[in-house]
């Protein structure tokens, strides 16, 4: 029986999330590769983040939903923040690295960005029109 457990997010964009996992100074690698688990269990993922216990974290994707799932043996979890604010701090880098990407391509660019003392990111974006 697999000690594996999948925690559903609503991250979808590759490159956003290893943006955001490279910005929070997680090392990762690009998959596929195998996350490894509790007596020799794997899982396959498109982002693995080896931890020095000898048991993985990493990012699968859900072939119906196309969202990436955190996937690791919880009991072993190794990083310095809980599960819960691991996710919001990738979450948050995620979002911010997704509103670049997609203001960008419809011409926006950043004027302003302030990182506010509760965490949250001000940005402010304009577009010049011709």
């Amino acid at each position: 029986m697999s000690h594996f457990s999948q925690i559903k997010t609503k991250l979808r964009n590759l490159s956003s999330l290893q943006l955001a996992l490279s910005d929070t100074g997680i090392r990762w690698q690009a998959g596929p590769k195998t996350v490894r688990g509790y007596q020799g269990d794997t899982e396959t993922a498109e982002i693995v983040i080896e931890q020095d216990n000898g048991y993985d974290v990493g990012f699968k994707q859900n072939s119906e939903t196309g969202n990436y799932e955190l996937v690791a043996d919880l009991q072993y979890w190794k990083q310095p923040l809980s599960v819960q604010g691991f996710l919001n701090k990738v979450t948050q880098r995620y979002a911010y690295h997704t509103i670049l990407n997609e203001s960008a391509t419809q011409g926006f660019q950043v004027a302003e960005q302030a990182d506010n003392q509760d965490g949250s990111i001000r940005l402010v974006l304009q577009r010049w029109g011709a």
